[in-house]
């Protein structure tokens, strides 16, 4: 019954391979049906270390300014999986099939897209929802391209103006092993630069799409490892 969505999302990553990467996103968003409009503010920060197979999350979501659900916890990357140790919304460890965190699932597709692959599946772990299960993804990339003085974003993105880029497809799936016909939680379509920059996003719910188009750029300096 969603009828009109708008918002804004801030998104900040930051660090390195050595001392670890992290990122401070929120996204507010406010849903429009029929009979009434809804505020949805998404909080999350997170840190991940690949040298120690870390990955610390906290995720708080508020519906009209009142909070509904705060997941917090840290992940390792064990032999046979992934370990979840929650803090909120209740205590608990939980042990999950082996997947990627973020920044690793992002270094992975780049490498691929550098070599020239163009389709693969993966799994990743992020922390949203529950913070209780692993995501297949498969991933399709495009051929390299060159931005075009067209672009939209050319003015935002005014570092990346003349910066070549693949164009990415990732459906997200609940089902481990999904076969063809499997429907997917999510797809989205980005355009990907070689600095792991993504932008001009096309987001698939399946009953309605989201598109995110890129306002402000900012490139933050980059640590030197130690």
């Amino acid at each position: 019954g969603i009828s009109g969505v708008s918002g804004r999302m801030v998104y900040e990553f930051n660090g390195s391979a050595c001392d670890g990467y992290t990122v401070s996103f929120r996204s507010v968003t406010q849903f429009q049906t029929a009979e009434n409009a809804r505020l949805i503010d998404q909080q999350v920060a997170t840190y991940e270390n690949p040298e120690q197979d870390l990955f610390t999350f906290v995720t708080k979501s508020y519906v009209d300014e009142q909070l509904d659900k705060e997941v917090k916890g840290t992940a390792h990357a064990v032999s046979d999986g992934v370990k979840v140790d929650l803090e909120k919304p209740d205590e608990g460890t939980v042990r999950l099939t082996p997947a990627l965190f973020p920044a690793e699932h992002m270094i992975d597709l780049l490498e691929r897209a550098r070599n020239g692959e163009h389709f693969y599946e993966t799994t990743i772990f992020d922390g949203t929802e529950g913070a209780d299960k692993v995501l297949t993804t498969t991933v399709i990339i495009g051929a390299r391209k060159e931005s075009s003085a067209g672009d939209e974003e050319t003015t935002a993105a005014a570092a990346l103006s003349d910066k070549p880029y693949w164009a990415v497809s990732i459906a997200y799936f609940d089902d481990p092993q999904p076969d063809t016909d499997a429907t997917p939680i999510y797809r989205i379509g980005f355009k990907l630069h070689d600095s792991g920059i993504a932008r001009d996003f096309d987001t698939d719910y399946g009953d309605f799409r989201i598109k995110g188009r890129l306002v402000d750029l900012e490139l933050l300096a980059m640590p030197e490892c130690r």
